[in-house]
């Protein structure tokens, strides 16, 4: 699967990924609705790979457990009339390196570590699309 990598990206687009707003999460319910989610997330611009922390029992994460190898999700960051959307597959991980490694970024960017749950894990996202308007 190709990933979008630092090159690819505008330097507005990556400054823009950085500023430490909310965004919103589409993930598809196993009816195929969509299930739109304000969250937090960070963006790894080398990588192409989103990570969003949630909880395992949420429903965006069963969205995306429930879509299998094939799931693909949206996420969108917006401020007034600026806005970029980062589409790819997805995946849920309690993998400790990587959730640990969610964890720090978060921290690191939102200036305050993700709620303590129990059930923690991570979503990570390899964005293969981007769209944007305004950056």
């Amino acid at each position: 699967m190709s990933r979008v990598t630092d090159v690819e990206l505008p330097d507005a687009t990556k400054a823009f990924l950085t500023l430490p707003h909310t965004a919103t999460l589409t993930t598809l319910r196993p009816d195929g609705t969509p299930h739109v989610t304000p969250v937090r997330f960070t963006f790894d611009a080398a990588t192409g790979l989103v990570r969003v922390t949630t909880r395992a029992g949420a429903r965006k994460a069963r969205n995306v457990v429930a879509g299998g190898s094939t799931a693909r999700v949206a996420l969108c960051q917006a401020d007034g009339f600026r806005w970029v959307t980062l589409e790819g597959r997805a995946a849920v991980t309690d993998d400790p390196a990587r959730l640990a490694e969610a964890v720090r970024r978060y921290t690191d960017r939102y200036r305050a570590a993700p709620p303590a749950v129990r059930d923690l894990v991570v979503v990570e996202i390899a964005v293969d699309r981007v769209l944007g308007l305004n950056l």
